[in-house]
């Protein structure tokens, strides 16, 4: 295996477990506001703040919204395979790679209370690897979660949230196709998540941060040709994530965010029929920037750049954000 064989296993646990830190928008309303007579800019700051770093934001009962992103990675890597020729004489072969991949994705969050916030992610992929001329069109994996406030927020106090999540393996797996002449669009397995979020207003910045931790489901029944030998089940093993940063505003209609993101993938096992393997950890470092612009009173567009901090990690990450209008989305 290459050394960035899983990086596309920590960038999911990375967008599946840890994109949801938590906030109460009266808390961050009284924070912001100057004076009394200055709520409305209060206001539109406090938008701004959410539209720049929306995950750490509850919806009221009924509230319904959704949210358009475009996002670009781009991860460059050498996969070493041992391959089996007959005989049981082995050779190493090494291939570049140089894959692109745009995504495309519908966010729908749900009030199901004030505290209680539903959402489900649709991403559709386009994937290209340059060096190898291939590419793939497609649905990506599903995802659904849940995030919880528990407890109300009290001005100077943090806020805190708990999360669950759910990733669906509705994308192409890397398991049923050709490896060596396709390329997949997710990552094959279903994973379970869960972890704590956390705010705190310290007007004019929001501080936040993440500690979660998913398990991925293993995948058997396996009948995929790999380096000369038939692979029948694959532990992806399980997932620790850790994220943290701040959002601060310059004016009433922009503000800066800047986060750092992390996720250590334990070692996955790899069943063959005539053997076992066990693959290597995984680290993925991710550092990224984004910018809040306020175009109109009610549209504000969210632009993003990353980049990668280890070798498990993209090299580079471009992305955008926006909402929505939808009348038949916005409660009565």
């Amino acid at each position: 295996m290459g050394s960035k064989s899983c990086a596309w296993l920590a960038m999911l646990t990375l967008t599946i477990a840890a994109p949801l830190w938590a906030d109460e928008v009266d808390e961050a309303r009284d924070a912001l506001s100057k004076k009394e007579d200055d709520a409305d800019s209060a206001k539109a700051l406090e938008e701004v703040f959410q539209a720049a770093e929306k995950s750490y934001t509850l919806l009221k009962k009924g509230e319904r919204t959704l949210t358009y992103g475009f996002d670009y990675s781009l991860l460059r890597d050498t996969q070493v395979q041992t391959v089996r020729t007959g005989n049981n004489v082995f050779s190493v072969v090494s291939q570049a790679e140089a894959q692109h991949t745009f995504t495309n994705s519908f966010t729908f969050d749900y009030g199901i209370w004030d505290n209680l916030t539903f959402s489900m992610r649709l991403p559709l992929v386009a994937k290209y690897d340059t060096e190898r001329e291939i590419d793939v069109y497609g649905l990506g994996d599903v995802s659904l979660s849940l995030r919880w406030q528990p407890w109300s927020s009290l001005r100077g106090r943090p806020v805190y949230t708990l999360y669950g999540t759910l990733g669906l393996p509705t994308g192409t797996s890397p398991y049923d196709i050709n490896s060596d002449k396709d390329l997949a669009t997710g990552s094959g397995f279903y994973s379970i998540g869960g972890g704590l979020n956390m705010s705190y207003v310290i007007d004019p910045v929001v501080l936040f941060g993440s500690l979660g931790y998913t398990y991925n489901v293993p995948v058997s029944g396996l009948h995929q040709v790999r380096g000369g030998r038939e692979l029948n089940k694959v532990d992806p093993g399980s997932a620790i994530n850790f994220s943290m940063g701040f959002a601060y505003a310059l004016s009433y209609d922009v503000s800066l965010s800047t986060s750092y993101q992390m996720s250590h993938n334990f070692k996955p096992t790899y069943t063959f029929a005539d053997a076992r393997f066990d693959g290597t950890e995984q680290t993925s470092a991710i550092m990224n920037f984004s910018l809040g612009l306020r175009t109109s009173p009610n549209y504000i567009v969210n632009v993003n750049a990353g980049f990668g901090m280890t070798e498990d990690s993209p090299d580079v990450l471009l992305g955008l954000s926006m909402p929505l209008d939808i009348k038949g989305l916005k409660a009565q």
